[in-house]
């Protein structure tokens, strides 16, 4: 299956970039670093037509699966992953065409933060957005991390995360 990871955070080094840098190498997918594009937030005249957003969208049309990584803040996605999926918008409105090349593809989340359990209210944006967009959900795999976590608990997870999109 071909595979991409779209990462939203605000630390690049951090817990998450860990555990996807694991999942990439474990998957051989390949990795979209939001923090390198320059994505505006969602425009109703749409003036940010000439970033991005719509280039990033043709190349992710070309993959079966997509994998949303994001750690929790506040609850929520990260602001760069909101962004992103606030511009989704665009693919309803002036490039309708480029939306359609997302139905029927699958979506899964890899997360990390500090409660012991993924909150609800973090996954029901995707859950959403997947049906809304006509694409498949296949669910979440979440690493619960108080400190810096070692290689050997994100391989786990990472592998764990693998058997969901098989």
């Amino acid at each position: 299956m071909n595979v991409a990871v779209v990462l939203g955070t605000s630390k690049s080094d951090g817990n998450t970039r860990r555990l996807v840098n694991e999942f990439v190498y474990q998957s051989g997918a390949a990795l979209f670093d939001l923090s390198e594009r320059e994505i505006s937030y969602y425009d109703y005249e749409h003036k940010n037509r000439m970033d991005d957003f719509l280039p990033l969208i043709i190349e992710l049309s070309e993959f079966d699966h997509i994998v949303f990584a994001s750690p929790v803040y506040w609850y929520s996605m990260s602001a760069q992953l909101k962004v992103f999926f606030d511009r989704l918008s665009d693919l309803l409105t002036i490039e309708k065409q480029l939306g359609r090349r997302l139905k029927g593809k699958s979506i899964s989340i890899l997360s990390t933060g500090y409660n012991t359990e993924l909150p609800e209210c973090f996954i029901e944006p995707f859950v959403l957005t997947a049906k809304y967009m006509h694409m498949e959900f296949n669910g979440w795999t979440y690493a619960a991390i108080q400190s810096e976590v070692d290689l050997a608990a994100l391989e786990a997870v990472a592998e764990m995360a693998l058997h969901k999109i098989h």
